[in-house]
């Protein structure tokens, strides 16, 4: 086959380049723009897996659960205390103890609660003594006491317990002389009472001893411990050990007496001039039911009417409460007081008498 010259010249460069026939390249833009494109994609495959990829668990902190709580304890009766920032305090000395008789024990096992004074509604009133049923076998009464602690009167109050603790030295009188108890003691189950100190009718109440008590303890009416013209005494160490044994509270019977006697006017000192005419009850708030006692007139100190008991306190002031003795005082010596000497009045002086004239016979009449 043969060509022409210009398609022969055309093939021998063809052939010259290698059979590919290579053009001059123009100029392009799209490098950047492919550049570009990569590192979008790139990008986005990078926001890609950010996005589809699950983040870790958050930890949250979750405290382990309370242990659970742990059995009831048995119960049991809890100590009396006076209740704290509940304290009854007086800035004035309590009046002396009234002197009045025991009415005699209602039943067998009964107890004997003295009387005392306590504060409120701004003034004293009188707590009578009763026979209380004890809240249970083998516990004895302690008496609350008034003492005189920085500057004021504050009241310890009365607990039940198995031995009677310190009351302040104070004297209530019917076993309780300032220290311990004499009035009966606990024996085989039962109380046995001694008929030397408490007012106990034997054909009724057969428990009963007949023991004599020397009280050597100073007789006064003193209602309160320390201050002045107080009662002068501190707990003694076996009196110490008894403070810290199980104490139980008033029963509801006594709180119900204490209440009882706080809403009643004639019970204030201030009614009844330190001698209630309810002194003593036979038992918790019977103020009304026959066997209430009250309070005797004001005697000469350290004086005791015939057939008083031994056990009953001591007498009261001979000071009546207006502050004029009573009309039937009698000398601290025992003598009655001398009467006073009463002015000499003057006597008038005689006239003298006139003579008198004879009439002789003749003269006219």
């Amino acid at each position: 086959m043969f060509m022409n010259g210009g398609r022969l010249r055309t093939l021998r460069k063809q052939h010259s380049m290698g059979g590919v026939t290579m053009s001059k390249p123009k100029r392009s833009n799209t490098t950047l723009p492919l550049a570009g494109a990569l590192l979008a994609l790139s990008a986005a495959m990078l926001l890609g897996g950010c996005v589809v990829a699950t983040p870790p668990p958050r930890v949250v902190y979750a405290p382990p659960p309370p242990p659970p709580p742990p059995p009831p304890p048995a119960y049991s009766q809890p100590a009396y205390a006076e209740p704290a920032g509940e304290q009854v305090q007086a800035n004035e000395p309590p009046p002396a103890l009234p002197d009045y008789d025991q009415p005699p024990c209602p039943t067998e096992g009964y107890l004997w609660t003295p009387g005392y004074w306590a504060w409120g509604g701004g003034g004293y009133y009188w707590v009578p003594g009763t026979w209380v049923q004890p809240p249970q076998v083998g516990v004895l009464w302690t008496p609350g006491y008034w003492g005189f602690v920085g500057g004021v009167y504050m009241f310890h109050g009365g607990y039940w317990g198995p031995h009677v603790g310190f009351y302040g030295g104070v004297n209530y009188g019917f076993g309780y002389g300032g220290a311990g108890f004499v009035g009966g003691r606990w024996a085989g189950g039962g109380f046995v009472y001694n008929t030397a100190v408490v007012n106990v009718n034997v054909a009724v109440i057969h428990n009963t001893y007949n023991e004599t008590v020397v009280n050597n303890v100073t007789v006064n009416r003193v209602s309160f411990n320390g201050g002045p013209h107080g009662v002068v005494a501190a707990p003694s160490p076996q009196e110490r050990t008894y403070a810290q044994e199980r104490h139980i509270a008033p029963t509801p019977m006594q709180q119900q007496h204490i209440q009882q006697a706080a809403k009643n006017p004639a019970l204030a000192a201030s009614a009844n001039g330190g001698h209630p005419a309810i002194a003593a009850t036979p038992r918790p708030g019977a103020f009304n039911a026959p066997g209430v006692v009250g309070a005797h007139g004001s005697v000469a100190p350290n004086a005791r009417p015939p057939g008083t008991q031994p056990g009953a306190p001591a007498q009261a002031n001979a000071q009546h409460p207006n502050g004029q003795p009573p009309a039937n005082a009698q000398h601290p010596n025992g003598q009655p007081p001398a009467a006073k000497p009463q002015p000499v009045k003057p006597q008038p002086k005689p006239q003298p008498k006139p003579p008198k004239t004879e009439k002789h016979e003749g003269e006219n009449k």
